[in-house]
């Protein structure tokens, strides 16, 4: 099972498809991490957490 590679939370296989490049297995931050986001093809620090 994929999992995001800076928190550990388990992801789909689509969102894997989606959002990592087709020879990576496992993305860089997904949506449950709260210190990082994606921004482009970049991932940077968040700027504020993003609390549930």
């Amino acid at each position: 099972m994929p999992s995001c590679q800076n928190c550990g939370a388990f992801v789909t296989a689509d969102y894997v498809r989606v959002f990592t490049p087709d020879d990576v297995d496992a993305p860089r931050v997904c949506p449950a991490c709260e210190d990082k986001v994606r921004d482009g093809a970049e991932v940077r620090d968040a700027r504020a957490t993003r609390g549930n």
